[in-house]
């Protein structure tokens, strides 16, 4: 068995945010705007399966990326600018959420975003129908692993639970989405 290195590996994309922190904090405008067209679409997805809603996800990715910049000089580590990113938008479709429920005191229907993923419009959705029916906590779990590729540890700090929670939640949304589009293999694993 191969010895673990003593320090964290990044990956490539990893490596190159980092960069690109740095750089904006150096006063780079162009890596700003790198960052940006590097991160806005993500963001934006992640705040569109979290508010459900299209506007509300511009708005929310928008106000998200206000704090972005103002909070980029108080971010320790350049390398975590992935989970600390997904952390503010969580945050701020939190705050939307709890001001339109506010507003309206009814809850309005939902509406998915389209995965791509998906080889067919019947499969499109049936994830989206699946991924509907989780928990928020459980929804925003498996979004950033399944699509936004961030690991158990990313994921708890975006969520701002324990490592074991946010494996739970994994573990649990995993399960459900399986039941859900009618996968029943009973031998999962995390």
């Amino acid at each position: 068995m191969a010895a673990k290195p003593p320090y964290p590996t990044l990956s490539t994309e990893a490596a190159f945010d980092e960069l690109l922190v740095t750089l904006v904090l150096g006063g780079d405008r162009a890596a700003g705007d790198r960052l940006a067209a590097r991160w806005h679409p993500r963001l934006l997805r992640t705040a569109r399966r979290l508010t459900g809603d299209g506007d509300a996800a511009r708005q929310a990715a928008q106000e998200s990326w206000l704090a972005i910049w103002r909070g980029l000089p108080t971010l320790r580590e350049p390398a975590r600018f992935a989970p600390w990113a997904f952390g503010i938008v969580r945050r701020k479709c939190v705050d939307d959420l709890r001001q339109t429920a506010a507003a309206r005191s009814r809850s309005s229907e939902v509406e998915v975003d389209t995965i791509e993923a998906a080889s067919t419009p019947v499969d499109a959705l049936a994830i989206r129908q699946a991924f509907a029916s989780l928990s928020p906590d459980h929804r925003l779990a498996a979004h950033l692993h399944f699509v936004e590729g961030l690991t158990l540890a990313e994921i708890a700090e975006v969520q701002a639970v324990p490592l074991g929670t946010a494996k739970s939640r994994l573990f649990h949304a995993r399960r459900q989405l399986k039941q859900a589009l009618g996968d029943d293999t009973t031998g999962d694993t995390q």
